[in-house]
């Protein structure tokens, strides 16, 4: 059963640091959120896992979850994981950055087919760079995005980029809940 508390105690204790910071995205910050301290955490990955799936399921479960290597790795891995748990029908994959240099030469890797509905999953979500590339490459592998889902959002944009190409997003978790106010956007 997903523990919300429990999650933010975790991101706070483990993942949420204060100082000068670049992102992923260019833009400076005065804290970072290292996610991988907490999806490749064995309780942060059951609660992202969890609560995660918990969203799906609320509407309606795709055919398989994930998102841009390597930060959306450990997060598809816990939802497929609590999901077989649970008995339920998921899948997983990973894209690819680089196109892999050898067989399939693919940015998607896993047990998907084109037609199928998937969800894009992300650790921390800026401005939403990472997943709308990782949306990208998989409608071109013949993927049908039904939504985007992240740990937290940093409320910096991501939100309305999604929302400007119509996918539906979600968090488990906001900046709001460690204290920290948006920016003005």
């Amino acid at each position: 059963m997903y523990d919300r508390q429990a999650l933010i105690d975790l991101v706070r204790s483990r993942a949420l640091k204060f100082g000068d910071f670049t992102l992923a995205s260019g833009r400076k910050a005065t804290y970072y959120l290292d996610g991988k301290q907490v999806t490749l955490d064995a309780a942060g990955a059951r609660l992202i896992g969890e609560g995660l799936l918990d969203l799906m399921a609320s509407r309606g479960l795709p055919d398989a979850v994930g998102g841009m290597s390597i930060g959306a790795d450990p997060i598809a891995a816990a939802i497929v994981t609590i999901a077989g748990v649970r008995g339920l029908e998921l899948r997983g994959f990973m894209v690819r950055k680089e196109p892999k240099g050898h067989g399939t030469k693919q940015y998607v890797e896993g047990p998907v087919s084109p037609g199928q509905q998937v969800v894009i999953v992300e650790d921390v979500v800026t401005t939403g760079g990472s997943s709308l590339q990782a949306i990208e490459r998989v409608e071109a592998f013949g993927l049908k995005v039904v939504g985007v889902l992240a740990v937290i959002d940093r409320m910096e944009g991501g939100a309305g980029a999604f929302a400007a190409k119509g996918y539906p997003f979600e968090s488990l978790l906001t900046i709001r809940d460690f204290g920290i106010a948006p920016p003005a956007v």
